[in-house]
């Protein structure tokens, strides 16, 4: 039975696709020649790597020829020991545009920072000056509302009287519903 086992686990070893991502880049280079253009490879010229160690702290950074710098740290934080991290890249463009990208990622999401990235159009003047009236207004109505802490109204010995009252007819029973005094 355990033979069978190892039988069936090396089937499925070799059944599954493998990858060779060295041939891949071949002939994405093949392409490029065919195509009367050809990518030189690109000069790392930094590759600095720490960590993780026995914390979870780590960082990295490198930078190539052609001008992409990254640099990335982070350490656990929080209860839960998720990890906190910062970092930074560059790059430059096809067009020579610079761009360089900052981000921090932790307990309160991933926050990239870049002249880049699009922003909101700021609010008109007049938008603004609604917005100042309304919590002026939220705020005068806020201190307007009187206290009602201590204030409870007793109901002991207060029984009503009906002293001279004239009581209500019995409804009808075929009335679905009644109206005070009627």
């Amino acid at each position: 039975m355990y033979g069978l086992l190892v039988m069936c686990m090396a089937a499925a070893v070799a059944a599954a696709p493998q990858y060779n991502y060295q041939d891949q880049d071949e002939a994405a280079l093949i392409q490029l020649k065919e195509a009367g253009t050809q990518a030189a490879p690109i000069e790392i010229l930094k590759d600095e790597r720490e960590g993780p160690d026995a914390s979870g702290a780590y960082s990295f950074s490198f930078e190539t020829a052609d001008g992409v710098s990254r640099h990335e740290e982070g350490q656990p934080a929080g209860e839960a020991g998720a990890v906190a991290a910062q970092g930074e890249w560059t790059l430059t463009f096809p067009d020579g545009t610079h761009a360089s990208f900052s981000f921090v990622a932790d307990e309160a999401g991933y926050r990239p920072e870049s002249d880049l990235l699009p922003t909101p159009h700021p609010l008109p003047a007049h938008a603004l000056a609604q917005v100042e009236k309304a919590e002026q207004e939220d705020a005068a109505a806020a201190a307007a509302v009187p206290s009602t802490h201590g204030a409870v109204p007793s109901t002991h010995g207060a029984v009503p009287s009906t002293h001279g009252a004239v009581p209500a007819p019995a409804p009808d029973p075929g009335t679905l519903y009644t109206v005070a005094g009627k």
